[in-house]
């Protein structure tokens, strides 16, 4: 059954109990988002009909209770041979265990239980539904300390046919009313009759009746008297004792009418004005017969018969007087006054003699008194001055809820009729059992707890705070108290808090420098320093790596930071997605063709400004492709040097490069080597030739030379002229 999803909605658990007839499961409604128990029916009784039959009727009646001490049904079904009953989870324990556990209870405890059972009878017979298996193993007591009584129903489905099944009646048989021993008829005083059973169980720590088989108990039920409780447990007020007498009760009529009236007598038994009330007594029933023995006599010479009466038992353990009858001769008696008075004075003289013997050397009989709750040495004197002896093997034990050297019973009863100078047993309250504390320190918070609960120490009872230190590691135990260097101090894990102080480590650590590193790398380095890695961000860069720290906080570089803290990092996630790389192709040309010029890129784009760019020695013409990073607010801007001086500067935007409309440059071509100059005869005139040209020349260009002869290009623009011959 464990894992099987019952009617697609009832996922079993685990198993938590059963009984004679069924199995009890725990499991989760999964429509619902809560836990359920189901009460599933043994499989040797899937095919009785009857037993069926009754045991749906009888779970639907149940299911018409709403009571906060009855245990609620939600559902009733059946899935294949599966027949089942959905009901709340009550998470705590049933009765049973916690008498096994820790009985006799206090009275007011027991009390209290005993009184929220009859509630939930009171309800159910309101409806017309009989309990009929009240036992402690049917009361569940919840963690808030509420009675939930289960199994409303289930008892009477019990037929003919499964009567005599194994745990259908065993299980039940020591809480059975007389009448349900009888196999009769049982009603709500039934129900009431168990109960005084459970609240004599919880008072004694025992059942009233026991036997080798489940048949001599039920006889018991039926023929026997059971121990009264306050001779069991001494502490029992006798108002409680009553209602138990009461409620126990082998004619149902002497017994409480109702459980509403029952109720009632538990809420009022533990006033102070109740507690010492008179014994309930009760008249014994007398079932005795009148027998008429035969007396025989002579008439007539026949044979007749009177028939006097007695008063002898039905047993005839009595034997009747002869009476003789008429005609039968009288016997006359005649004693002279003297020899009568005579024995009257004799039998005088013999009485007083006896009665005077018996003052000598009869011991008096004395009532015992109370004893109990008084110290031991006042019990002793008590004791004594009543004119008995305290037995020098005095019991001693401790109990719960009763001071040390507290009298908590005694040997004989209050009010019992002893001979003086009997012996009377005293048990005595002795000091609790005190537990060994364990030696925690060093060890981390869990290790802690979980030696200090094997101790009998409940968690609420262990107390933490936390310091720095910087010998213990974060997460140990610096100190307990109360302390234990040796392991051997004894403490009582009922009364005593254990302090425990735990270690956060060292105070403070000087913070690295995180920015740089890998995540990774910056992660390990927090959990070296004794701090946590609190949140990671990322935001995208243009100067740092993706993957890659850009910035730290709270605690900055060579700040003292406090361990178990978080520090937090924001990690590059690289270039922005609107950023893009752009190849720019940068024409370069030697001073002169054919001669050797040395050329020096500077760029700036998005990634800085003057960043180096390649560089080349050249004699032709080439192009120098220079990669750029582009953003919307980050340009590029080429300068290129030749021999050393700044030649030209190239300027490229975002958008012309987004949009592909990037200028191309113009290549300008290099000089010419200088042609050998020729002599020619001096013309006439002397005078020099005036050259004429077209464009602009730079006469202060450095590269303009215009003594050049034939045609000469200037930075800005084309000329033809004529040199001066030399």
């Amino acid at each position: 059954m464990i894992g099987h999803e019952l009617a697609g909605r009832y996922k079993i658990l685990e198993r938590i109990g059963g009984g004679g007839m069924a199995l009890v499961y725990k499991a989760q409604d999964i429509l619902l988002n809560r836990n359920v128990a189901i009460k599933v029916l043994r499989q040797q009784f899937v095919h009785d009909e009857e037993f069926i039959r009754r045991f749906r009727r009888e779970a639907q009646s149940a299911a018409s209770l709403s009571h906060p001490n009855v245990v609620s049904i939600y559902d009733v079904g059946q899935e294949d041979d599966i027949h089942y009953i959905v009901m709340e989870y009550v998470e705590g324990h049933n009765l049973n265990e916690i008498i096994k556990e820790r009985a006799p209870l206090q009275v007011d405890e027991a009390v209290r239980i005993a009184s929220q059972i009859c509630d939930a009878l009171d309800h159910a017979h309101h409806n017309q539904i009989i309990h009929r298996d009240i036992k402690p193993h049917n009361i569940l007591i919840g963690r808030n300390g509420r009675v939930k009584v289960t199994d409303f129903g289930i008892a009477r489905a019990v037929t003919s046919t499964t009567i005599t099944q194994t745990g259908s009646v065993v299980g039940s048989v020591h809480y059975f009313s007389p009448e349900h021993a009888k196999g009769v008829a049982t009603g709500e005083k039934s129900d009431l009759y168990s109960l005084g059973i459970v609240l004599y169980q919880m008072l004694t720590a025992r059942l009233p009746f026991l036997g080798e088989s489940p048949i001599s108990v039920a006889l018991k039920h039926l023929q026997e008297e059971f121990d009264e409780p306050r001779e069991v447990n001494p502490l029992i007020p006798q108002s409680v004792e009553n209602i138990i007498l009461k409620s126990m009760r082998k004619n149902p009529q002497e017994r409480y009418q109702s459980a509403e009236e029952m109720m009632q007598d538990l809420e009022t038994c533990l006033l102070p004005s109740r507690r010492n009330e008179p014994k309930l007594t009760f008249e014994e029933d007398e079932d005795q017969t009148r027998v008429m023995p035969a007396i025989k006599t002579m008439q007539s010479g026949e044979h007749k018969y009177a028939a006097p009466v007695s008063t002898g038992d039905a047993n005839g353990d009595d034997e009747p007087e002869e009476t003789s009858v008429k005609g039968a001769g009288k016997k006359k008696w005649k004693k002279p006054a003297f020899f009568i008075g005579l024995a009257v004075l004799f039998l005088g003289i013999l009485a007083g003699v006896v009665i005077y013997v018996n003052h000598l050397f009869v011991v008096p009989d004395v009532p015992v008194p109370n004893v109990v709750n008084m110290t031991e040495e006042e019990a002793v004197r008590t004791l004594e001055e009543a004119g008995l002896v305290v037995s020098d093997e005095v019991i001693r034990k401790y109990k719960q809820g009763i001071a040390e050297g507290t009298v908590y019973e005694q040997s004989k009863k209050e009010g019992s009729i002893v001979k003086e100078g009997s012996e009377i047993q005293l048990s005595v309250a002795d000091a609790k059992p005190l537990s060994k504390m364990p030696n925690v320190v060093n060890k981390t918070l869990d290790e802690a707890i979980k030696l200090l609960k094997d101790q009998g120490v409940i968690e609420k009872r262990i107390s933490t705070s936390e310091e720095y230190n910087d010998n213990v590691s974060a997460g140990l135990i610096i100190s307990q108290s109360p302390e234990s260097p040796d392991s051997n101090t004894e403490f009582d894990p009922d009364e005593t808090v254990v302090y425990l102080v735990v270690s956060k480590g060292k105070e403070s650590v000087p913070m690295e420098d995180l920015t740089g590193m890998s995540r990774s790398q910056a992660e390990s380095r927090i959990k070296e320093l004794g701090l946590k890695v609190g949140t990671v961000d990322e935001e995208p860069s243009f100067t740092v790596e993706k993957g890659k720290v850009i910035k730290q906080w709270p605690w900055n570089p060579d700040q003292p930071a406090t361990p178990g803290t978080a520090q937090n990092l924001t990690v590059s996630s690289g270039y922005p997605p609107e950023a893009f790389k752009y190849t720019f192709k940068v024409p370069v040309a030697p001073k002169v063709e054919g001669e050797k010029s040395k050329i020096r890129i500077v760029y700036s784009d998005a990634l800085g400004d003057n960043q180096e760019g390649e560089g080349r020695t050249i004699s032709t013409t080439e192009m120098i492709p220079v990669e750029l990073l582009l953003a919307p607010d980050k340009n590029g801007s080429i300068q290129v040097y030749r021999d050393g001086r700044a030649f030209d500067t190239y300027y490229v935007s975002y958008s012309d490069a987004k949009n592909g409309t990037v200028p191309v440059p113009e290549i300008e071509p290099p000089q010419q080597p200088e042609v050998p100059a020729t002599t020619n005869p001096p013309e006439e005139d002397g005078g020099e030739d005036e050259g004429q040209g077209e464009g602009d020349s730079d006469e202060n260009d450095p590269d303009d030379e215009s003594s050049n002869p034939g045609n000469g290009r200037g930075n800005n623009g084309n000329g033809n002229g004529k040199g001066k011959n030399k």
